[in-house]
């Protein structure tokens, strides 16, 4: 029987206040600062491996596979990265849940199976594709590994010969696409806030060109190993996406909000944080073809292209263009913790 989030009272509380950590796995609930409902059993590669890509409890419990995290008060941006992200503000979020793992296929399949629904690539016949460039070929035009694929979609991210696995993220989904997903489980896309505050969770952020890699020297997202666009080292193992959730989760047990697919929000790209300063919720697109803000890096960041692995990162995508290396993960606002 699952464990009612009211039943807690006074002694949830009081657990949060002292920051404390407790685990309560017959209930499927975790405390990390945060609570997870039917949390995934991820955080490194053998684990994804095995990960179906659907929590469990999925459609059974409204809230499975996700975290709820706590409203406070953060600095939104950095003043160690790129231009558009220096004007470091301080920036109040209201408490949501949020998914622990980006969309997964498994999960956006779910989607399209119970509604029929069809994606914007698929009607229109295409998106954008990664390819790695011939280096014999000279003179190439400037991004010259991005191709339109018109048999590119999200069961086929890399083309019509690929097909996406289960428990990588969905991609070659457009804004619409995921906003269709997201409503269809009765949730919303996070604004930028709401994102970068889980991102960092309670931390400021990176330097620049430091790369995410742990203690020992590993790496702990899925960013570009080599010589971008030519070399790739896979020293982690993947060329490309990884599955969801093959490296540790941040201090909230979110995983991947750095590196393996950039990440949509409800939020229209703007060059400057300061509109965020009299604020709290999103600026929503009224049109399909408005830039909007994507977060977090992906697998084809480097350190000599991109070097976009930081919470703070962000960059302007539009709206309506389908791309292999960007998915989108859901929050819920409707419901407390208690």
């Amino acid at each position: 029987m699952a464990l009612g989030l009211k039943s807690w009272g006074k002694a949830g509380s009081a657990c949060f206040a002292f920051a404390c950590t407790v685990l309560i796995a017959a209930y499927g609930l975790i405390f990390i600062g945060s609570v997870s409902i039917y949390p995934a059993q991820l955080g490194n590669s053998e684990l994804c491996r095995h990960y179906s890509g659907l929590p469990g409890n999925w459609r059974i419990k409204p809230l499975a596979g996700m975290v709820y995290i706590h409203n406070g008060e953060f600095k939104l941006g950095t003043t160690l990265g790129y231009e558009e992200e220096r004007d470091e503000i301080v920036t109040q979020v209201k408490g949501f849940w949020i998914d622990q793992t980006e969309v997964t296929v498994a999960q956006f399949s779910d989607f399209v199976s119970a509604t029929g629904y069809i994606t914007e690539a698929e009607r229109e016949g295409g998106g954008v594709v990664f390819r790695t460039p011939d280096e014999t070929v000279p003179n190439q035009q400037p991004y010259a590994w991005w191709t339109y694929d018109k048999s590119a979609n999200w069961r086929h991210p890399n083309g019509l010969e690929s097909s996406a696995a289960a428990n990588q993220p969905v991609t070659l989904v457009t804004f619409n696409d995921a906003l269709a997903y997201a409503k269809w489980l009765g949730r919303d896309l996070p604004t930028e806030a709401e994102w970068e505050y889980a991102a960092k969770a309670h931390r400021q952020g990176a330097e620049l060109e430091k790369e995410p890699r742990d203690a020992q020297g590993k790496p702990r997202a899925n960013f570009w190993q080599g010589n971008f666009p030519n070399l790739n080292t896979q020293e982690d193992g993947y060329a490309g996406l990884a599955p969801v959730g093959c490296y540790p989760g941040n201090d909230f047990q979110l995983y991947d909000m750095i590196g393996n697919a950039w990440e949509q929000t409800k939020d229209i790209y703007t060059e400057s944080h300061q509109a965020y300063a009299q604020r709290l919720s999103a600026v929503d697109s009224q049109k399909a073809d408005r830039p909007m803000v994507v977060k977090g890096g992906s697998h084809l960041c480097g350190r000599n292209f991109c070097v976009r692995y930081r919470p703070s990162a962000r960059e302007a995508h539009e709206a309506n263009l389908a791309i292999s290396h960007i998915g989108f993960r859901t929050v819920q606002r409707n419901f407390g913790l208690f």
